[in-house]
């Protein structure tokens, strides 16, 4: 049996020393980061593969709808609350309401102190304004004043949005209380 002289030469992890040697031989500095062996490996691998067969890339699809706003105001660019909800409001048809309730909302402007004092509205609905008055008198007053009101009411929101204005006296009291109670009229009062 012989045996290689050079020790080199039988063991395989001393290939890339050999391989610097013959680089030091031939005058070229070793790198030793790998970039010379990665860009072997490149040519190889490039030099393999078919040519003139590329692979194409593919574009991504076109949205159907618009993406972005750009440089023009659009419905998805961000807006304060206030003219979110006046556009809701608008898009619901709710303008009316919102309007009577706002103008309600400043009743004893409306109506003036005193009668504001004694009243209150108290709904609407297809166009009738319901007013309750503290008693029966002043229900009497309102139903005088009525027509200047609905008169003030349509100025405000357009005419046609009010078209009679229902006054209502008080409630009467229940004078039933309890499972057990004698029937009859109850105290002689009027309540309205």
């Amino acid at each position: 049996m012989s045996e290689p002289t050079d020790a080199r030469e039988r063991d395989p992890s001393n290939e890339p020393v050999e391989r610097s040697a013959e680089l030091a031989a031939a005058g070229e500095e070793h790198d030793p980061t790998g970039v010379d062996l990665a860009r072997q490996i490149a040519a190889s691998v490039s030099a393999q593969s078919r040519p003139g067969v590329r692979k194409r890339r593919r574009k991504p699809p076109r949205p159907t709808g618009p993406q972005s706003s750009g440089a023009h105001p659009d419905d998805r660019d961000p807006m304060l609350v206030g003219a979110a909800l006046d556009r809701l409001v608008e898009q619901k048809g709710w303008n009316t309401q919102v309007n009577i309730h706002l103008l309600l909302g400043n009743w004893p402007k409306l109506v003036g102190p005193v009668n504001a004092d004694h009243s209150a509205p108290e709904a609407f609905a297809d166009g009738v304004l319901t007013v309750r008055a503290t008693s029966t008198a002043w229900a009497t007053q309102l139903r005088m004043f009525a027509p200047q009101l609905v008169a003030r009411l349509n100025g405000e929101l357009g005419d046609g949005s009010v078209t009679r204005v229902m006054v209502k006296g008080p409630d009467a009291p229940s004078w039933k209380h309890g499972r057990r109670s004698v029937k009859g009229r109850g105290p002689r009062d009027t309540y309205g």
